[in-house]
């Protein structure tokens, strides 16, 4: 290989690695965002071990990607075969962690749709408007309903399982699943959250009375994880073929440049 191919192999490498080091960072605040989102419907997930353990592998897989990118551009850039050497095997590592981890959530996929089912479920059948423990994945239901516009998990009837609900003598509702105007709710609001009443008249509170959306929330909710984390596989999808194309040009540069100059390594 020529001094022209050599240079061009080490500059395509050091391109490689600056949007590896970038998609790193970009899968390292995935997991973060898994873990401190309070705006959406993660929020509600967030007491569910699958989803914290998954939030923990991209945080780590991230910060080691981005490590390797770094790695890989100052070997590039500065052609030390030991760096180039150790970038590689620490790819081939990676990809196959990537293919493992893979196969696992695809083997769990069933187990990771019941849990998130029940955690909603008993969401919803603890739901208080008065626990401020539970006040930031309750308002993330909350907003889930109102901007879905549906109510409940599977149908409106879940909400019969609440009994500080089901015990009102009145007509009364969950706020968020109302489908129509609440007079003291401002358009600017997000969301309405707490229970709703409609009638004095009644002795009990009967849910087919209530004036609320009657879909159920699963199938749009699950579109919604669906989208978001395509947003995520792809991105895994592009750090995958980047790591292939790095492992190439790393192997290639590695097997042309000539001994080890260590005066080549940077000093700080």
């Amino acid at each position: 290989m020529g001094s022209g191919c050599i240079k061009v192999t080490k500059y395509f490498l050091f391109l490689f690695n600056l949007l590896f080091f970038i998609l790193g960072a970009l899968i390292l605040g995935f997991g973060i965002w898994i873990l401190t989102d309070r705006n959406s419907f993660i929020s509600v997930l967030q007491t569910s071990s699958i989803l914290k353990t998954g939030a923990y592998i991209f945080i780590g897989v991230g910060a080691v990607t981005m490590i390797i990118g770094l790695l890989g551009c100052v070997g590039a850039v500065n052609e030390i075969r030991c760096l180039l050497g150790l970038y590689f095997a620490a790819l081939l590592l990676i990809i196959v962690a990537q293919i493992t981890a893979g196969v696992l959530v695809y083997v769990h996929s069933d187990k990771l749709k019941e849990e998130i089912s029940t955690t909603v479920l008993d969401l919803i059948s603890d739901y208080d408007p008065d626990n401020l423990e539970q006040k930031a994945a309750q308002d993330a239901w909350d907003y889930v309903q109102s901007q879905v516009r549906c109510c409940g998990w599977s149908s409106y009837f879940n909400w019969t399982t609440n009994i500080d609900l089901m015990n009102r003598t009145t007509i009364t509702y969950p706020c968020s699943c109302s489908n129509a105007s609440l007079p003291d709710v401002k358009e600017e609001d997000l969301f309405r959250n707490g229970f709703c009443t409609v009638s004095n008249n009644t002795q009990t509170n009967d849910p087919e009375k209530w004036p609320v959306y009657s879909e159920g929330c699963m199938e749009k909710v699950e579109k919604w994880l669906r989208d978001n984390l395509g947003i995520i596989l792809g991105a895994c999808v592009g750090v995958a073929v980047i790591e292939l194309l790095g492992m190439t040009l790393s192997i290639c540069l590695c097997r042309h440049v000539h001994s080890e100059d260590y005066s080549k390594v940077p000093k700080y």
